[in-house]
């Protein structure tokens, strides 16, 4: 199931196509309900994990007009989310967790005035880390330009080092991937000469990996995005998922998870993000199912149940 790196690329039409034919589909939609934040939208957040004793999702904060935003640590109460009292806030974008060595470490989306470009966003990955939530400090950032770093706790100890650069190495967007020996290797000189994964989108459309999950027989599987604009420019976002054997460095083909059609109708941020899902995290569940936790048209979180993209691959290698 896992093919050699001679395999080609699928566009996102070929992609829906395969999807459509397949047997099983997203089910039990929800949206999450934050509260405790004025008016402000929650979106693109994590999947829950555990903190301090506690559920915990992270979420991106920011009102409907702006991209200048926050990142909020919420637990539930009574069926709402809402900001878990005396948690650190960082002024950053789309977060992301994972744990490695022990630690609890943070990762997200710094903005700030283009250098070069005026009127333009500039943007870079920041990585924090700590025993708790209280305890995060930041220890190191990415590339500028560049988002959809990722990282994960290897079997042999190892770093995997999940990468996204765009421009004269990977156009709109590709996936490369390095290993380090520790946290203290992750250097904007490390994540920029990852080499890119080959074959993985076309030149049109551009991708990133949000979530990675260690599995059996030295696999980690990808929980990412795939993304084009139409001709009238808008954009489509699209969860995905692909499984790497870190064996021989093989990925399996790109699988979609779901449409925006499978999530309850909401807002959008503006009319170009109507059909956007933003993957956030899976929790897999044992039964053959996984949540799946997703930001939604750059305006609010949703919840659906998957089959467990991951399952197949554990099962037959």
């Amino acid at each position: 199931m896992i093919q050699n790196k001679a395999r080609e690329a699928k566009a996102i039409a070929e992609l829906l196509k395969a999807y459509s034919e397949s047997a099983q589909k997203p089910a039990n939609p929800e949206k999450l309900i934050f509260s405790g934040v004025g008016e402000h939208d929650v979106y693109n957040i994590t999947a829950p994990f555990e903190a301090d004793g506690e559920r915990v999702i992270a979420g991106r904060v920011e009102p409907r007009d702006s991209h200048y935003s926050k990142v909020y640590f919420f637990v539930e109460k009574d069926g709402r989310w809402v900001p878990k009292e005396q948690a650190p806030v960082f002024e950053l974008q789309d977060p992301f967790i994972t744990r490695i060595g022990g630690e609890l470490l943070l990762g997200g989306v710094q903005i700030y005035p283009h250098p070069e470009k005026e009127g333009e966003l500039g943007w870079r990955t920041l990585f924090y880390r700590g025993h708790n939530l209280d305890g995060l400090q930041m220890f190191t950032q990415g590339p500028d330009g560049m988002k959809d770093i990722r990282l994960i706790e290897l079997r042999d100890g190892t770093i995997g080092v999940f990468t996204r650069p765009q421009g004269a190495k990977g156009g709109r967007g590709k996936i490369g991937f390095t290993r380090i020996a520790r946290l203290e290797d992750l250097t904007i000189e490390v994540i920029e000469s990852a080499p890119l994964i080959p074959n993985q989108f076309i030149d049109e459309e551009w991708g990133g990996v949000n979530e990675l999950h260690l599995l059996a027989n030295n696999l980690v599987g990808v929980l990412g995005h795939i993304a084009c604009f139409d001709e009238q420019g808008k954009r489509h976002y699209y969860p995905m998922t692909f499984v790497m054997n870190m064996d021989t460095g093989d990925c399996s083909d790109i699988t979609l998870l779901a449409t925006r059609s499978h999530f309850l109708p909401g807002p959008a941020k503006r009319p170009d993000l109507e059909d956007v899902v933003f993957s956030g995290g899976l929790i897999r569940k044992g039964d053959g199912t996984a949540e799946f936790y997703a930001g939604i048209s750059d305006a609010e979180a949703q919840k659906i149940t998957v089959p467990d993209p991951f399952l197949p691959y554990e099962q037959h290698g």
